[in-house]
């Protein structure tokens, strides 16, 4: 637990560039203009110093511990910073309980920290929500996870949203090109040489992670042998060395956004229904069987009877990957996919269950008509459970007859389109209603 401010941090010495040269104010703050850019409402909240409870969410690197970092800086009130993964609920009562007395004895406000707040599990929150919802704190949370699956809702509904973007190639550079000539803080006290192309590979491969960037050119200057003349020259082969392409997340959130993105291109895009499959499984590590599930829901849901084909192709990749394995299968789920994408769409099941299941909810209960009850019993027409006609004793095997609760009988739920095999299915409708 740390309960110190930020200024009260260790010398400059012992920590990391990225730490030492963090922005104090926020006319050095690089990126995030949406947010903190001049009007804007948390740039005059932090400004005024009249920060409220505040959620920060966005991508490592993106500046998130750095708006902290500021408005620890441009505040009155006592700052406490705490990191999720080591704090605990007794180190969380130990800042309330402080705050409570700095509030009753000075009027001092006291402001918390919580960085990577995803990893502060319910009941961690639950020890916060009172502090919160008195005033006793105001709460700051960082994280790099979607704060709806991992912050309580109490929490969230007493806390304003901010959302962090990737920060770019470009907002990379201006940090590194900034550490270069900053003798006091980054790495201006060094005879340093850095080529364009190094610099600009680092911010490549560093993906929007500022911090990442930043490391990496520290790492460069700090483990490079420098020259006769005691530069150190930082070559595009000496970047190569000092940052790697970075692995790919696969937390919860990041594998939602994939399944949904590859649902909805099944909806229009064989590329990019492909691509997500593809990257999810290679990439990420997730299992093929979560997409084939949603490729057999999206079988009826998108496409339905215009095709029924593409529940039959979905399935049997189904059972060749139960079959075969992966990799072995991924030509027949691939196939299937693009069978899905390429097909005529319909929604007309999906939205023919949505109806019936509005019918059902308003009848209190069905009662079936006494021409489709059981006959298969003696005295079964002394009670009325007559007058049904077979359709086949009828022209094209159709005889128009009531089928459903009487109070719902005029509702419709199933419409065809005229998508596919579907509009075979809406001559057929058309003809019955003709009858």
């Amino acid at each position: 637990m740390d309960l110190f401010s930020f200024q009260q941090e260790s010398d400059l010495g012992s920590r990391l560039l990225a730490d030492r040269i963090r922005p104090v104010n926020l006319d050095e703050y690089i990126g995030q203009e949406h947010i903190i850019g001049p009007g804007k409402l948390l740039r005059r909240a932090i400004e005024g110093d009249q920060i409220s409870s505040i959620l920060l969410y966005g991508p490592p690197g993106s500046g998130k511990t750095t708006l902290a970092h500021i408005i620890s800086f441009h505040t009155k009130a006592e700052f406490v910073r705490l990191n999720a993964v080591e704090a605990s609920v007794k180190d969380v009562r130990e800042v309330i309980e402080r705050a409570q007395s700095n509030k009753s004895l000075y009027g001092t406000k006291t402001i918390l920290f919580l960085d990577e707040v995803h990893r502060f599990n319910s009941s961690r929150q639950d020890a916060l929500l009172p502090a919160v919802e008195k005033g006793t704190i105001i709460f700051i949370g960082a994280t790099t996870e979607n704060p709806f699956h991992y912050v309580n809702g109490a929490l969230m509904s007493r806390s304003t949203l901010f959302q962090l973007n990737a920060l770019t190639k470009e907002h990379s550079l201006i940090a590194m090109k900034r550490a270069l000539v900053d003798a006091e803080k980054g790495l201006g006290f060094m005879k340093l040489q850095a080529d364009d192309e190094a610099l600009d590979h680092i911010a490549t491969m560093a993906n929007g992670d500022v911090r990442r960037a930043l490391n990496a050119l520290e790492l460069a200057a700090m483990t490079t042998p420098p020259e006769n003349d005691g530069t150190v020259h930082i070559t595009l082969e000496v970047a190569e060395e000092s940052i790697r392409r970075p692995l790919v997340k696969a937390d919860e959130s990041t594998q939602y956004d994939v399944l949904s993105a590859f649902h909805k291109s099944i909806r229009g895009s064989s590329d990019a229904a492909l691509f997500w499959f593809l990257y999810a499984v290679e990439k990420l590590g997730m299992d093929p069987m979560v997409f084939l599930r949603r490729l057999i829901a999206a079988s009826s849901e998108d496409i339905g009877l215009a095709n029924p084909q593409a529940m039959v192709q979905a399935v049997s990749a189904l059972e060749a990957y139960r079959n075969n394995g992966w990799p072995e299968a991924k030509l027949n789920i691939s196939q299937a996919i693009l069978f899905a994408v390429e097909s005529p769409k319909s929604n007309a099941v999906y939205t023919a269950i949505s109806r019936a299941m509005s019918a059902i909810e308003d009848i209190r209960s069905a009662e079936v008509p006494l021409h489709l009850r059981d006959t298969h019993y003696k005295g079964a027409v002394k009670l009325g459970h007559e007058g049904y006609k077979y359709p086949h004793d009828y022209p094209q095997h159709y005889v128009k007859q009531n089928y459903l609760p009487t109070e719902i009988s005029k509702r419709v739920f199933y419409q065809a389109t005229e998508q596919g095999n579907e509009s075979k299915i809406k001559l057929n409708q058309q003809r019955r209603l003709e009858t």
